[in-house]
């Protein structure tokens, strides 16, 4: 596998706003330092690749409301790597546009796609899985996704279903993937979660270039269409023009939906790296740090006195003390300041807007 080949693409275009108070639409959660560590899950995301792909093959994908953050927080991107959606698509029309984009640059790049907002506790797993499977999709037309152990019947993600009879000849790792399975209700989950060729889908797809054009060219043709117009346009000044004409256009499709539930070639890559998708407030209690008392404290100065259960994320206060408290988000931000039940946290939207 030739290092120059291989490209990482970050998406970082999501409006989640599910850690308000610090997440807001105008600063997603991609964007801040969630694990209180010094840098904002988008950093953490591009570090977690190095030595798999060259700085000058990263590329992300944002909002065009986005783009000054991601300059800031990640200045050595190379001039146009930086990718702006005029208007939100999902994810199907924003892989087609970075992919004929690098296809016209390298035309046997080998490309790994992932959100901007995870998690990974295992960076050492997480590099071998990634190498393994971009050593696979290199010179094949396979496209393959990362499916981690499920730990528990959760509703929260997608499931994969393997074929897990035989492995690929050329990577005793990796599977046929049998279905995609949407977020199951909690009965449906636990079934899942029994049998051990169900997976959580994790939102990582790695493929060859030419595989994922192909795969759009035959599976979404009109989303095609409109970016073999863009050939003559890419690199040029007058790129954006052109994007911000045509990619409203595009259907609105997930990738999942396009391409990965009607294509042949593929697999899955089982995997255990400590991942989660931080999509709640309990998601971030369950892979953080904990005291004895099950509690998390992200924050300078923070005193717990018969408390248990509790996440506190208070970085902007001098000094925070609690007593008593089971089970509770303490969350501040910018003068706001969050107090509600774990289990009550799907309603913290509603509270935000009251």
């Amino acid at each position: 596998m030739n290092l120059n080949n291989n490209h990482l693409v970050i998406m970082a275009g999501g409006v989640g706003s599910r850690f308000w108070p610090m997440s807001t639409e105008k600063l997603p959660k991609q964007f801040i330092d969630i694990l209180g560590c010094g840098k904002t899950l988008l950093q953490l995301t591009v570090d977690r690749f190095k030595g798999i792909c060259l700085p000058e093959n990263v590329w992300v994908v944002t909002s065009a409301q986005y783009e000054d953050i991601v300059k800031e927080q990640l200045p050595d991107m190379p001039e146009g790597h930086v990718l702006l959606e005029p208007c939100r698509r999902n994810t199907a029309p924003c892989i087609a546009y970075v992919s004929w984009k690098i296809k016209t640059l390298n035309p046997k790049a080998n490309i790994v796609v992932t959100p901007s907002d995870h998690i990974v506790m295992d960076s050492r797993e997480f590099a071998r899985v990634i190498t393994s499977a971009m050593k696979f999709t290199a010179d094949s037309d396979a496209i393959v996704t990362l499916g981690m152990k499920a730990t528990r019947p959760e509703t929260g993600y997608g499931y994969i279903e393997a074929d897990m009879s035989m492995a690929s000849p050329s990577n005793k790792e990796i599977y046929r993937v049998d279905a995609f399975k949407e977020k199951p209700d909690l009965e449906t989950a636990r079934r899942y979660v029994q049998h051990n060729n169900f997976f959580w889908n994790a939102g990582i797809f790695i493929w060859n270039v030419n595989t994922i054009v192909n795969a759009m060219r035959v599976y979404q043709p009109p989303i095609a269409e409109i970016f073999e117009r863009m050939i003559p346009y890419y690199h040029t000044e007058k790129e954006q023009e052109m994007v911000n004409e045509l990619f409203p256009m595009c259907e609105n499709i997930s990738i999942d939906y396009a391409v990965m539930e009607k294509a042949d070639e593929i697999f899955v890559f089982p995997a255990s790296f400590g991942w989660s998708d931080l999509g709640t407030w309990g998601s971030l209690h369950e892979n953080s740090k904990k005291d004895a008392h099950n509690n998390v404290c992200v924050g300078e100065n923070i005193k717990l006195h018969e408390t248990r259960n509790c996440i506190v994320h208070t970085t902007q206060e001098k000094k925070v003390v609690i007593q008593g408290l089971d089970g509770y988000i303490v969350a501040e931000k910018n003068d706001t300041l969050l107090i509600c039940r774990l289990t009550e946290e799907q309603r913290i939207k509603t509270f935000s807007e009251e």
